[in-house]
């Protein structure tokens, strides 16, 4: 993935794009949601199976008596004998409307968990995205602190200097030496942060808690043209996992409702029995019988009406369901879109912000060299300016690459996001 960095770990070492995959592959929770598309795959062939031959076999060899009666007061039975009995059994449903509109629910329902699947990876890959910006921009804010510790103590040497030279005073001193203490809390908050971005992607990644991750590369500045918000919600609508989960839901729902109201229509049944009996094996008759048989509903105690009704309001359910997503979806982009609008504007204004604060922090630098009566106020005030204007320009191109990543989550488009 262009302009994001590198991932190196004592067995893994890929551009971000490498990373995604690798979280992809070994996420628990999208590893998790495959292995639900795997039960979706073996509840369409159970109802797949309903509606195909059922075919059963048994073997029977017994020796019995039976009771014949009584004679006189005393009860009868017969001499023990053999039967022996092998057959064969088949059912085949030849029509049933409610098992075929089952069948086609189950397979909407299997579509609608691939939709899931694909959500909850792309949930993973925008949070491998934001947790890699998080870490640079943690490294960023240490490596800006470093810079403004440095400064501070090649102006410290300057006053120094002129300290043992009569012009500055131990006042002086101490201030700036007050400023660089205060500088270092920060860069060590920084570091923490670019460690705890790093545990985050570890986790998100799947990796041993051991591993060891560096972060390798510049932010992204430039941005390509924005998308118009129509196109985006368009290319939202057609391309977002959720969405299409939804809609595919809603249509597995319209699929069990007919399958309940398919329950009023009659069933074509077909049965059949072959076998063989006898008194030994090798002693049998053929024998069997055929049906077709017609099942014709009539009442169930209102039972099945019950379970249309309650069917027709999950099919209302899910409609308004989707109505809800395709409205936050179309804020997403929206919000996603002003996201990276400002975050632009904010890069161009903390650029022109940095320029300038270390034009005045250069000119102090040279007045102070130069002019015995300045004041070393002016430095550290032109250091301070330069301190804040490197923050803001961290924050801007954090919230650049953040805002990149959440409009390619928000329109579905994060697989292709360079």
């Amino acid at each position: 993935m262009g302009g994001f960095c590198l991932l190196h770990v004592a067995f893994f070492r890929s551009l971000l794009k490498g990373a995604l995959a690798a979280a992809v592959h070994n996420n628990p929770d999208v590893l998790l949601s495959k292995e639900r598309i795997q039960e979706a795959q073996g509840h369409v062939r159970t109802q797949l199976g309903a509606m195909l031959p059922n075919l059963s076999a048994n073997v029977r060899q017994a020796r019995q008596t039976q009771f014949l009666g009584t004679i006189g007061l005393s009860p009868v039975r017969t001499d023990p004998f053999n039967i022996f009995d092998t057959r064969i059994s088949a059912t085949q449903n030849l029509f049933s409307l409610s098992l075929i509109q089952r069948w086609r629910a189950s397979r909407e329902s299997l579509r609608v968990t691939e939709q899931e699947a694909e959500a909850q990876t792309v949930d993973t890959m925008a949070s491998v995205g934001l947790a890699y910006m998080e870490g640079l921009k943690a490294m960023a804010m240490v490596k800006m602190h470093e810079a403004n510790q440095q400064v501070m103590n090649e102006l410290l040497g300057i006053v120094q200097e002129r300290q043992r030279g009569g012009v500055a005073t131990r006042l002086d001193i101490a201030r700036l030496e007050a400023q660089l203490a205060v500088e270092r809390q920060p860069g060590a908050s920084a570091r923490y942060e670019l460690e705890h971005a790093k545990l985050t992607l570890i986790n998100l990644l799947a990796l041993p808690i051991d591993s060891s991750l560096a972060l390798i590369d510049e932010w992204v500045i430039g941005v390509p043209d924005m998308p118009t918000p129509e196109g985006a919600i368009d290319t939202a609508v057609s391309q977002r996992p959720e969405v299409q989960a939804q809609a595919i839901r809603v249509k597995a729902s319209e699929l069990t409702y007919s399958s309940l109201t398919g329950e009023r229509v009659p069933s074509l049944v077909a049965q059949g029995e072959y076998g063989l009996i006898g008194n030994r094996w090798n002693n049998t008759l053929d024998t069997y019988n055929m049906a077709l048989t017609l099942q014709i509903p009539i009442f169930d105690g209102a039972q099945r009406e019950g379970r249309i009704a309650q069917s027709r309001s999950q099919l209302q359910q899910e409609t308004l369901r989707l109505k809800a997503i395709l409205h936050h979806v179309k804020m997403e982009v929206y919000d996603a879109l002003a996201s990276l609008g400002a975050a632009r504007a904010q890069v161009g204004i903390a650029q022109g912000g940095l320029q300038m604060a270390t034009k005045e922090l250069d000119l102090a630098r040279e007045r102070y060299a130069v002019m015995t009566s300045a004041s070393h106020f002016e430095l550290t005030n032109g250091l301070s300016a330069v301190a804040r204007a490197r923050e803001n320009l961290v924050n801007a191109l954090f919230q650049l690459n953040a805002a990149r990543i959440n409009l390619a989550r928000s329109t579905g488009s994060l697989h292709t996001l360079s």
